[in-house]
């Protein structure tokens, strides 16, 4: 079953189009693969999903939902999280303020009440925080909780980026480059990370340059190129798809 439908998706910058006219489906409970040349379209695609750019014409469906028109707080609260190619981090914040920060539109209680902090915002902040070391045990960065972001390693970076886009508990998440600049091993905490969160119930799909991570990863890959899809199925199919060849030997021209 399709958790998320796009159709007819295109999105113009001027006369040059981003997406052109795309249809895909994501399937519930898949790691999707979203690969493709610089320039292809993958993150103008992400952040027609998530509300930051408004389609020039098609549809986004989420659950039988049409949100193309919802703003990016709307749709994060519609179960859509994602991470960025950047690490959007709080530098001088620890492990754990920056986990806290990413519950901030789960609040339940009103501003007056959290001004005024009440009983119930002490309650709801608790449960918050227990809810933080949670995903921080769960992403292996709970015995770093204390420690300022700008001190972590790269790889624990993208991993508290992870984190961060956990906070909002999707259904969906939307992960850019999520392996971008890690060494070896890093890499493979992150694919492990990732493939447990399938296993938690979570829909992803990936953006990703580094093409062993998506092959190894990824239960069904599509392919990008000018904006359009010009390939779909699995990774081995894909591996050997001649119109993914030469859209990649184009680019290393």
């Amino acid at each position: 079953m399709a958790l998320l439908e796009i159709r007819g998706l295109s999105r113009y910058f001027g006369g040059l189009a981003a997406v052109n006219d795309l249809d895909l489906d994501v399937l519930d409970s898949e790691i999707l693969g979203l690969i493709g040349p610089n320039g292809a379209g993958k993150t103008t695609l992400f952040n027609l999903i998530n509300g930051f750019f408004p389609p020039t014409s098609g549809e986004v469906i989420f659950q039988g939902e049409e949100i193309s028109k919802f703003k990016p707080h709307e749709i994060a609260k519609l179960g859509i999280g994602r991470s960025f190619q950047q690490s959007v981090l709080f530098m001088g914040s620890t492990v754990f303020e920056n986990v806290f920060t990413g519950f901030h539109m789960n609040y339940k209680t009103g501003l007056l009440k959290q001004f005024l902090h009440t009983p119930a915002v002490r309650e709801e902040e608790e449960n918050i925080k227990q809810k933080v070391m949670e995903i921080l045990e769960f992403m292996g960065l709970a015995s770093q909780k204390d420690e300022l972001a700008q001190n972590l390693s790269h790889g624990h970076q993208r991993i508290l980026g992870l984190c961060i886009a956990l906070a909002s508990n999707p259904e969906l998440l939307l992960l850019d480059e999520p392996v971008t600049g890690m060494n070896p091993g890093e890499t493979v905490t992150m694919i492990g990370l990732i493939r447990q969160l399938r296993d938690r119930g979570i829909t992803l799909v990936v953006v990703e340059h580094d093409m062993k991570a998506v092959m190894s990863l990824c239960d069904r890959i599509v392919v990008l190129n000018y904006g359009r899809k010009i390939a779909e199925g699995l990774p081995g199919e894909i591996r050997e798809n001649r119109s993914v060849i030469e859209a990649y030997l184009g680019q290393e021209k």
